[in-house]
């Protein structure tokens, strides 16, 4: 094993240029969580179950693919380091194939589904190649803890401007080129830039990153999985993750039902993200002071009760208003702000620690893994709601077709934006608790 005394302090371009890649993972992870189930069950008139199968199935396949990237990117051996490649690649592939998501020809519901399905398939390919090596670079990149957490908070700040862009934005794109397939198709490219400027502007903006590479990747996927889930924290950390993340999912793609069927305003839509992803811009920087001072692990517990307070409180619907609604919806957002950057923060702890005990590169299979995870737990969520929506009867349209909803339906909207996601950040606090405190993370447990 190869010592590394400690790096440089990174500079604030660094910092700039790694978090605007957060301004193109925020728009794929968002929008289609957001509409891509609405724009299959009310534009596409795809069964409500059919499209939550849709949604998820194509992300799926990111638990067997995100692995193997992040293990090849751990050989990748180029003067740009062996993490830009595989970023470049999926920054220039991922933008015209989520254009293709949304640019189907018109057709009967199962085939615009088996469409959207395979169009799907590839951009969350091309998003894996830029994800799992964007993720792992931190852990490369400094071998501070605290530079490690700045660099988190700048990457959070700009995920939350991200997701407030995208998810405010494109519906707001749909509605002003006149909805229908037309509406879609136009914020489809709208969203296709703000992939490409992120993407592509992380690749450029860490150009003068240090690389503090130990050694090179063992190498054989099959063995280094099995030692990165050898790794207690790991676990630990992941499943947290994971699970808030399946909260988190099934929240965002409530948005819209909830919108016109508990508020009785579809426009409100564009309203309730703002309030959810806003305010991470604004906290971050208390959320970043409570980690240096109370610890990471401490403010990913605060963070989720805050979170699982919030949303249990949206089960009183309209109560109050559409202004009490947006008030507990800020609440949901603090929290969730906070649940995006402490995770993300120990991420890099847990590998720079298992690096400097085995001595080996695995950054890629750990951050393959994760975001093998993330993105499965975030498609379960629209998939989720979906089969809950198909339980409770909800009646799928096309275009501009009004269809009036049973009672049923609109409860299962009701608890799906609400109670679900809350119970779900809940589960998630023993394990919390359990998480070793800030740099005391163990090196290797099996």
């Amino acid at each position: 094993m190869v010592t590394v005394s400690p790096g440089p302090r990174l500079t604030r371009g660094v910092h700039l240029g790694y978090a605007l890649g957060s301004i193109g993972t925020a728009a794929f992870g968002t929008v289609p969580g957001l509409l891509l189930l609405y724009y299959l069950t009310d534009e596409l008139g795809v069964a409500a179950g059919i499209a939550g199968l849709v949604v998820f199935a194509p992300k799926a396949w990111d638990v067997l693919l995100n692995p193997w990237i992040g293990s090849r990117s751990d050989r990748t051996e180029s003067r740009w380091g062996p993490r830009r490649p595989w970023m470049l690649a999926g920054g220039l592939a991922l933008p015209p194939l989520f254009v293709l998501v949304f640019a189907g020809p018109g057709a009967s519901p199962g085939v615009a589904a088996a469409w959207v399905a395979v169009a799907f398939l590839l951009a969350a390919t091309a998003y894996g190649c830029f994800q799992v090596p964007y993720i792992a670079q931190p852990a490369e990149i400094t071998d501070d803890p605290d530079e490690r957490a700045t660099l988190m908070s700048w990457r959070v700040a700009a995920l939350a401007i991200g997701i407030l862009l995208a998810g405010a934005g494109a519906p707001a794109v749909v509605d002003a080129f006149g909805g229908g397939r037309g509406g879609y198709l136009a914020m489809a490219v709208f969203v296709a830039l703000l992939l490409a400027v992120g993407m592509l502007g992380a690749v450029a903006g860490t150009r003068n990153a240090p690389t503090l590479t130990r050694v090179h990747s063992e190498g054989r996927l099959g063995r280094t999985l099995r030692l990165a889930w050898g790794s207690r924290p790991f676990r630990l950390l992941l499943t947290v993750f994971v699970v808030q993340a399946l909260g988190i999912g099934v929240m965002l793609a409530g948005v819209p039902y909830y919108s016109r069927e508990v508020l009785g305003d579809p426009a409100a839509g564009s309203l309730l993200f703002a309030a959810l992803v806003a305010p991470a811009v604004l906290v971050m920087p208390v959320w970043l002071r409570v980690s240096r001072r109370r610890g990471k692990r401490a403010g990913l517990l605060v963070s989720s009760l805050l979170f699982a307070v919030g949303a249990a409180t949206l089960l009183a619907g309209d109560a109050g208003g559409t202004a009490s609604v947006v008030a507990r919806v800020v609440l949901v957002g603090i929290g969730y702000a906070g649940m995006q950057m402490f995770p993300l923060a120990l991420l890099p702890d847990v590998i720079a620690a298992d690096e400097a005990a085995s001595g080996e590169r695995r950054a890629g299979v750990f951050t393959g893994v994760w975001t093998a995870a993330e993105t499965l737990g975030l498609a379960v969520g629209p998939g989720l709601l979906g089969g809950l929506l198909a339980l409770a009867g909800y009646a799928s349209s096309t275009g501009d077709e009004v269809v009036a909803q049973p009672a049923s339906a609109v409860t299962a909207v009701l608890v799906g934006f609400s109670l679900v996601p809350a119970l779900l950040v809940l589960v998630t606090l023993p394990l919390v608790l359990r998480l070793p405190p800030d740099r005391r993370i163990p090196e290797r447990t099996a």
